[in-house]
């Protein structure tokens, strides 16, 4: 069973990832820890008890098309009624739009428990959140008298409708086309694959954000408008309408997320779609990137909501399965598997990965909402260069992650990992998706390496390697014995940043941009290994008031990961420097031939 980490989450929050900073600023006065707290315990209550004994019911019912209309899992449609009622969907919301106000901070802390509970039931809300925000930045008043209220609430989802056919990840290919009708709305017409809740029975209608190119459009993706088509109309009353012209074709039969309906859609079999646009027609992509930005941190949140579930089911399972003797240990009886140095090595491995996760993504959403929250103008432009920067790292890296942890939790089962009746390979096969979707994290990587280590000329980047090195010095400084070398290997790695920081920079300065892609992706991960490191020994200099066992324990962490994974980076900075050659020279096609 899983129970959601409310304390380690609240100290996560607090003492690594700066949620004071917010409680100073005026627009969250209110916000006492008292208040984080019952917050904190409440989603954990629910994500423990409500959402996660669905889980593998969902997994296995799956979400069947019939008769034109998909139907959720048992249980689904009161657990998201549930869900509703509980105002958890707007939390981070507007309060002019029925939303409370909160930071994007506790909005994070609580998806990971639903993604913890059950990710194919948390990404339904996450793409509604993404929506709610893209019509907050972007839709007109009028938009949003109509629909904002309705999403904030529950009562109503959306979605995201990019991907087609024959475009992916390259939205220059798209061929959904909109018509204008010349009363101010567009008949939208064309087929739109993987679109998660696309349809289902949890709401009584379905907002969809839809990409779509009028015929005058320029080529490309600054010919891409963004508009919101309904599955029912909206009369002026807010009252339900007649349905609009656009179905479900499909359900993908997929890997994991079983309880997530993917959906095939079509728009305009019957005259065209009615939409309304977003935003300025052929500006719909800068409309989108709002809600994707949202989406991609959310999805770094699946991975480290998966990662935390399949470290508890591992924890349990490894303490109650007997096998062998553990070393030093007498008697004729079995020892419980936990006690093996092998699994003590896998668990804590699991265990830091599934922190690093944690601290990363709320260090991202501080930066986010420290981003809304500043007055000057200089610190706006600071938290929302360090915001850019770390989304793709909390996206790529979490996600890698959840599936690293959920494989461990497959090897520490043994042969029993392999058999679904464990439960311990759904969390691999739902964490899977999650380093492909809402940009692939080799897209991540060349976001990060391309467009974010040049912000502010480089300097943003190099300040913040400065960060993490304060944190190496002050570790050293402790001079705690129990911390072994963290400081040492914690120092090394941030060097191997640096010096990969450079290559990067120089690389795109001297125009060699394949050089500079070649390493995108270990570089990421370079990047993201010193930034958990430095932040689990945050952690373990920030837990000298806590009780002497949770000192220990983050101690302990931060000292196993700097001594073991960290070691990865001296390999990965190779990788940056070296691997553009070979790279370049490796001809598939001509090996295939």
């Amino acid at each position: 069973m899983y129970r959601a980490p409310v304390d380690e989450i609240a100290f996560t929050l607090k003492h690594i990832c700066g949620l004071s900073d917010l409680q100073a600023k005026a627009r969250h006065a209110e916000l006492s820890d008292d208040l984080v707290d019952a917050i904190l315990t409440e989603a954990g209550r629910f994500a423990s008890e409500e959402i996660a004994p669905l889980n593998a019911v969902a997994d296995k019912h799956g979400t069947p098309l019939a008769n034109g209309a998909v139907s959720t899992p048992p249980g689904w449609r009161e657990l998201y009624h549930a869900w509703i009622e509980g105002g958890w969907n707007g939390l981070s919301a507007a309060p002019e739009a029925g939303g409370q106000g909160l930071p994007h901070m506790l909005s994070a802390a609580t998806m990971e428990m639903w993604n913890s509970g059950s990710m194919a039931f948390a990404i339904g809300p996450t793409l509604t959140i993404g929506a709610i925000e893209a019509l907050e930045k972007h839709a007109s008043d009028d938009l949003k008298s109509k629909y904002l209220e309705k999403l904030v609430s529950g009562e109503w989802m959306g979605t995201m409708n990019l991907t087609e056919p024959q475009a992916g990840s390259d939205l220059n290919a798209l061929k959904a086309r909109a018509e204008r009708n010349g009363d101010g709305t567009y008949r939208i017409f064309g087929q739109k694959i993987f679109i998660t809740y696309g349809d289902h029975d949890l709401t009584d209608n379905i907002v969809h954000l839809v990409l779509a190119r009028l015929p005058d459009a320029p080529a490309g993706t600054r010919g891409i408008s963004l508009f919101l088509v309904p599955k029912f109309f909206v009369g002026d009353d807010g009252a339900i309408g007649a349905r609009n012209d656009v179905r479900v074709a499909g359900v993908e039969h997929k890997m994991g997320i079983h309880g997530s309906p993917t959906c095939t859609m079509i728009y305009g079999d019957d005259g065209g779609a009615t939409g309304w646009l977003i935003g300025e027609e052929n500006r719909g992509l800068a409309c989108m990137f709002t809600m994707m930005n949202n989406a991609r941190l959310a999805v770094g949140i699946q991975g480290l909501g998966v990662a935390e579930r399949a470290y508890q089911h591992a924890l349990t399972y490894a303490i109650e399965r007997k096998q062998g003797r553990a070393p030093g240990e007498t008697g004729d009886g079995m020892s419980p598997i936990a006690r093996h140095p092998d699994i003590k090595r896998m668990l804590l491995a699991m265990k830091s990965r599934t922190q690093v996760a944690r601290a990363i993504c709320y260090a991202c959403a501080h930066a986010i909402d420290m981003s809304h929250a500043a007055e000057d103008p200089a610190d706006k432009t600071f938290w929302v260069d360090r915001a850019s920067f770390l989304t793709p790292i909390a996206k790529a890296l979490s996600t890698d992650f959840g599936v690293e942890v959920a494989s461990l939790g497959v090897q520490i089962h043994g042969g029993m990992g392999f058999i679904e009746e464990t439960g311990a390979a759904q969390h691999l096969r739902d964490a899977r998706i999650a380093p492909i979707y809402e940009g692939t994290n080799g897209i991540q990587s060349i976001d990060l390496v391309m467009r974010k280590l040049p912000l502010s000329g480089g300097d943003h980047v190099k300040g913040f390697i400065g960060e993490l090195k304060a944190v190496a010095e002050e570790v050293a400084a402790s001079n705690r014995p129990e911390f072994g070398a963290t400081a040492e290997r914690l120092a090394a790695s941030i060097q191997d940043l640096e010096a990969a920081t450079d290559y990067m920079l120089c690389a795109q300065s001297d125009g060699r941009v394949a050089d500079a892609l070649s390493g995108a992706t270990p570089y990421l991960r370079l990047a993201g290994l010193a930034l958990g490191g430095a932040l689990l020994a945050k952690g373990a200099l920030r837990s000298a008031g806590e009780p002497a066992a949770r000192l220990a324990e983050r101690t302990l962490l931060a000292r196993n990961f700097c001594e073991t994974i960290l070691g990865e980076t001296a390999g990965l900075k190779s990788d940056i420097l070296l691997s553009a050659q070979s790279i370049q020279a490796f001809d598939a096609e001509a090996l295939a031939s």
